[in-house]
């Protein structure tokens, strides 16, 4: 990185302002200061196409934008805030002026993660980064460590998922833009919650990203879903690397944010022996060792490649972790039904025990759906590297109607769907209202300005579903309807089958978190075995004395079987069919006395967990 100067508007004090850009397209860069005082300043050429100056008369809060060479007038690529929106003038932020109260926060340890995605527009009936705040003790208290919240980097409009974003360094100002960011993390970490920002690293929002005036930030020699991939390694692409990294440091820094979840990695396309993922991953645990807390980079990814958590010695990107798709669509094909779309190839109880096993499904066996062998072995990979839901946005919003799994299986089966995830060896992330069966769909939103762009989206997304025959209308994203409609109704958690589930959510992750055989992330310290025939899965987890047996019931009616449970004195901790939890099953009383098996009757679509009472050494 030629300059040692971050880029952007960098406020200084005193009245003064340092503004670095990148524009190698341009010969010639002015600053244009709107307000308070109106004033333009030639910025200094240096090299590799950056522009720079320090600028008097400039105040947090000031106004400005970009002149090209004498010509138009744009907003900063880096910009710290757009009060008017992506077409706007960007806006002068002193990130020091925040008066933080989390000196002593260090972050959450890696395997101590249970993370809460939260889109903030549909989160509360405000709709902001301050709506959150009242919500946090809440989800404290249920058992969430953090809190994972969808693109906040500022989109055109006042609604949408956060994927279209185009200035990257600037939270949404209908959100509450700079100030209200930092409210809610700080909040966040005094009620001891992480707070996981999802980046989009992949691509620019199609509407309102000026970049290509300033330099070749994109590249036609990729293609992706959305357009010209991001030039990782092309000409010019050494200072757009230094653009994502600086703008991954910036959240670390100016808003204290403790990890990442990096949208679509697999599109991120870079040929350059070091990878940008890689690349970025080093410089973020680089500040974090030098700021004393854990931020941590997961990556999403429906590639099933174990380079992306592999340690670069292996040649690996060496990020933190990534989300594990397989064990979603294998329980959610097994819980529906469905058999279209990517769902065709799963459905078995046999690729849910393999996801238990060791995450990936696909690991170089031949996919039915990509017409291909898929994936590669995560043997060497640590249970704390992988993510796992029975839900989340894309798998909700990304269906026709945008229905959660409650509205798809059976209150039993919404109960047994939480245990199947909650209690496996891996990281959870739990989808907002999911854990009190909101009623609301969660659907897909946007308010584009440009109405040739909106049209195009409406259209497209009823194209798009083809592949998976959903019945339903598909909502016109661009109607404000749609965004109200997947609002979050708070209020049901507090009655009827809706706080039946919100108490299993609770004592869930009350075992999950005492008891040591579920504290302990190992998929090496744990039997799996599958009973197709009686649909039932078993599986055993141990940690030094500590010992669980679990027997998940996937058949729609109750099953009586014996189960390899080890010889010893056990009692029934958990079991979704209690009517503590609103089932139609016995209280759980006494203790059982296992001779090496134990024959037990399971509700249809149960699930129960038992805890070894005497201990003893595994092998």
């Amino acid at each position: 990185m030629p300059l040692d100067h971050r880029i952007g508007a960098i406020y200084e004090g005193d009245g003064e302002c340092r503004f670095v850009v990148w524009a190698p397209k341009a010969q010639q860069l002015d600053v244009h200061i709107h307000a308070p005082d109106e004033q333009v300043v030639t910025l200094e050429s240096r090299p590799h196409g950056y522009f720079d100056g320090v600028v008097s008369g400039v105040e947090a809060g000031s106004i400005y934008t970009y002149r090209l060479d004498g010509g138009d007038e744009w907003p900063d690529p880096a910009s710290r805030s757009q009060p008017e929106g992506p077409h706007g003038p960007s806006a002068v932020v002193d990130p020091n002026a925040f008066q933080w109260s989390d000196a002593a926060w260090r972050g959450v340890p890696q395997d101590r993660l249970v993370l809460y995605e939260l889109h903030v527009g549909t989160f509360s009936p405000e709709g902001t980064f301050d709506g959150v705040v009242p919500h946090l003790a809440y989800l404290r208290d249920l058992g969430v460590t953090a809190l994972e919240i969808l693109p906040v980097a500022q989109f055109p409009g006042e609604r949408n998922w956060g994927y279209d974003g185009v200035a990257l360094y600037a939270p949404q100002n209908t959100y509450g833009g700079s100030d209200g960011f930092r409210r809610l993390i700080d909040a966040c970490h005094a009620a001891g919650l992480a707070v996981y920002l999802d980046c989009v690293y992949n691509h620019f929002g199609p509407e309102g990203n000026y970049t290509g005036l300033y330099g070749t930030y994109t590249t036609s020699k990729y293609q992706t879903p959305w357009g010209e991939a991001i030039n990782m390694d092309g000409p010019g692409s050494d200072e757009v690397r230094r653009f994502f990294i600086e703008n991954a440091l910036h959240w670390v820094r100016e808003y204290h944010i403790d990890g990442f979840r990096l949208d679509a990695t697999d599109r991120i396309i870079d040929e350059s022996a070091t990878h940008f993922l890689q690349a970025m991953t080093t410089a973020v645990h680089d500040e974090a060792e030098r700021l004393g807390r854990h931020v941590i980079v997961i990556a999403e990814s429906d590639a099933n490649d174990a380079r992306y958590i592999a340690p670069p010695t292996l040649n690996g990107h060496g990020l933190d972790g990534q989300w594990g798709d397989d064990f979603h669509h294998a329980l959610h094909a097994l819980l529906t039904g469905e058999d279209t779309g990517y769902y065709v190839a799963y459905g078995s109880l046999g690729h849910l025990a393999k996801a238990f096993r060791q995450n990936f499904v696909y690991d170089g066996v031949y996919s039915e759906y990509r017409e291909r062998h898929h994936g590669s072995s995560p043997k060497q990979a640590a249970a704390r590297q992988f993510v796992v839901a029975s839900q989340n946005h894309d798998q909700v919003g990304n269906r026709a109607t945008g229905e959660r799994l409650a509205h798809l299986v059976s209150f039993e089966s919404a109960k047994l769907a939480a245990a199947t995830y909650l209690l496996s060896p891996y990281i959870p992330l739990i989808f907002m209202g999911e854990e009190y069966a909101e009623s609301a769909p969660f659907q897909y939103f946007t308010s584009h300005t440009d109405p040739d762009l909106a049209k195009a989206v409406s259209e497209g997304r009823r194209n798009e579903f083809q592949r998976f025959n959903w019945a339903g209308e598909v909502p016109d994203p661009q109607d404000e309807v749609t965004f109200q409609r997947s609002k979050l109704d708070h209020s049901l958690r507090d009655s009827g089958p809706h706080k039946a589930i919100n108490d299993l959510y609770r004592e869930l992750l009350r075992l999950r978190r005492e008891l040591p055989a579920l504290a302990r992330l190992s998929k090496d310290d744990q039997e799996v075995i599958a009973y197709e025939v009686e649909q039932v899965l078993f599986v055993r987890r141990w940690h030094a004395r500590h010992e669980v047996t679990m027997a998940f019931n996937f058949a729609e009616e109750a099953v009586e079987m014996g189960l390899p449970v080890p010889a010893g004195a056990w009692r029934r901790a958990f079991d979704t069919a209690d009517a503590r939890w609103g089932g139609a099953g016995e209280e759980m009383s006494g203790s059982i006395d296992s001779d090496g098996r134990v024959h037990m009757r399971l509700m249809e679509r149960s699930a129960v967990l038992l805890v070894h009472t005497d201990g003893r050494s595994q092998p």
